[in-house]
Order: C-alpha cells, then sequence, then structure tokens
C-alpha cells in the first residue's frame, strides 16, 4: 500500500494533466487505499438511494443523492448538505456509478471550498461491455474492493 501523500500527489497529477478543477482523481484502488492510509478521508457516495438499494454500497461510505430516482431530477440542496455534513478540510472522494456524476459533484465541492475532493474515476460499476453489462471492465466492484448488498 502506498502512503497517503504519495496516492494524492498521483491523484493530483491526473487531475492537471485532465484540466480538472479539483484536487485531483483517483483509480478505484487508489481511492480505497487512500481510505486505508488516511483515517481522515471520507468516500461520498453520490448515487441515488436506489441505486445503493439494488446495486449495492460501500461500507463505511456517506451518501449524499446527486439526484432523486426516478427521473433523475437534481437534487436542489447538495451542495447545503455536503456543507452542513462535511468539514471543508477532510479529504473527501465522490463516487458514483461510472464517475460523471462525481466529477459534477467534485467541481460543485472546490466551488464551495473543498480543497481536497476528488473524482473516483470509473465509479462503482465501471463503463459497461458491448452487452451493456457493467462490473466487468472497471470499477469498484470489478477491482473486488469492499461492498454489500
Amino acid at each position: 500500500m502506498s502512503s497517503s501523500d504519495e496516492i494524492l500527489q498521483v491523484a493530483q497529477k491526473r487531475g492537471q494533466a485532465q484540466g480538472l478543477p479539483y484536487a485531483g482523481a483517483l483509480t478505484p484502488s487508489e481511492a480505497f487505499d487512500l481510505l486505508q492510509a488516511n483515517k481522515q478521508a471520507l468516500l461520498i457516495d453520490v448515487r441515488t438511494q436506489a441505486e445503493l438499494a439494488l446495486v449495492g454500497r460501500v461500507p463505511g461510505a456517506l451518501n449524499i443523492e446527486w439526484a432523486f430516482y426516478p427521473g433523475m431530477a437534481p437534487n436542489p440542496d447538495f451542495a447545503k448538505q455536503l456543507a452542513d455534513t462535511v468539514d471543508k478540510e477532510r479529504t473527501i472522494i465522490f463516487m458514483c456509478r461510472t464517475g460523471g456524476r462525481s466529477h459534477n459533484a467534485s467541481v460543485v465541492a472546490q466551488q464551495l471550498g473543498y480543497s481536497q475532493a476528488y473524482n473516483m474515476l470509473e465509479g462503482f460499476e465501471g463503463e459497461a461491455n458491448e452487452l451493456k453489462q457493467r462490473t466487468t471492465i472497471n470499477g469498484w466492484k470489478h477491482a473486488n474492493l469492499p461492498w454489500t448488498n
């Protein structure tokens, strides 16, 4: 396992290379290693309650929905819920299904003053294969990282 600082340096370099407006981007394995190495780091799952119930969840992750099922209507209180729940000094990692909503959440967090906001690339389920199946290419589940139903 790499140290917390080493993991963050890699994520920050990746973020700079991609021109991200927030601190950086982590792979699922890097996110897991960071959570193990830095007990102040927090994984924030922005998927819907329905996704958590149907697909699974990461133990210990905080859930703040980016949008609501059905219809994926945006959560108008996302920024307030984040600010009311999570200290701005913490290292936070956002996760969604494939990395899109978590990217948007990371942008909002940075705008709110979270200087250590990271997006977890690939998401919980990862990209879909040619048969439209997930968890076979990449993502948290495919990396065999801890999750529950």
